[in-house]
């Protein structure tokens, strides 16, 4: 069950997320490893380049959404219509945590399109899984497009957590637990 984002105790929210993504996230999402070794991953790469407390916080509730819709490979019609999973995380997350964290989740999709737009090199390191949806989101971004992501506030937050995404996705890597953000939580965590 989905935690209650409306949990005055933060220390039951976090526990409650914690919990529920180490259970959920034992689903795939893309071939190499599941959603909770993919969200760990992503965290971990944010901490080892000395990145804000936001922006690790960021890289680990990036792919929530997929999650919250129960968006993975096991399902018949996975990967058959965007469900937009960065708007449904970013809003679930919304009531919780600061504009940088959500507006990093948001963009993070976009960031996806543009790296494609800008570099043409940057499609083949995706995986395969993010070049099928990466069609669905509405492919590498033109030229028009380009400019007007780079004019958003948080886009180069955005281009960063994408690079994080997709260079965490490194098969049978030993992570950390996913407790070991719980005081990035707490420090960003919006007071009810």
């Amino acid at each position: 069950m989905i935690p209650d984002i409306n949990e005055v105790n933060n220390d039951i929210f976090i526990n409650n997320l914690f919990n529920w993504i180490e259970l959920e996230g034992k689903t795939k999402y893309d071939a190499s490893v599941t959603q909770y070794e993919h969200c760990v991953q992503t965290a971990m790469i944010a901490r080892s380049q000395k990145s804000s407390v936001g922006d690790v916080v960021a890289a680990l509730l990036h792919d929530i959404g997929h999650l919250i819709l129960n968006e993975n490979k096991s399902k018949k019609n996975f990967l058959h219509d965007d469900l937009n999973h960065e708007l449904v995380g970013a809003k679930w997350l919304e009531k919780k945590f600061p504009k940088s964290v959500i507006e990093s989740i948001t963009l993070h999709v976009p960031a996806k399109r543009y790296l494609c737009g800008v570099d043409k090199n940057y499609y083949n390191k995706l995986s395969n899984a993010s070049k099928m949806s990466l069609d669905l989101q509405g492919g590498p971004m033109n030229i028009k497009e380009q400019e007007a992501f780079k004019t958003l506030p948080f886009h180069n937050k955005a281009i960063m957590l994408r690079k994080w995404d997709d260079d965490a996705k490194k098969k049978n890597l030993e992570i950390i637990s996913i407790h070991n953000f719980k005081n990035d939580i707490i420090l960003l965590l919006k007071d009810n």
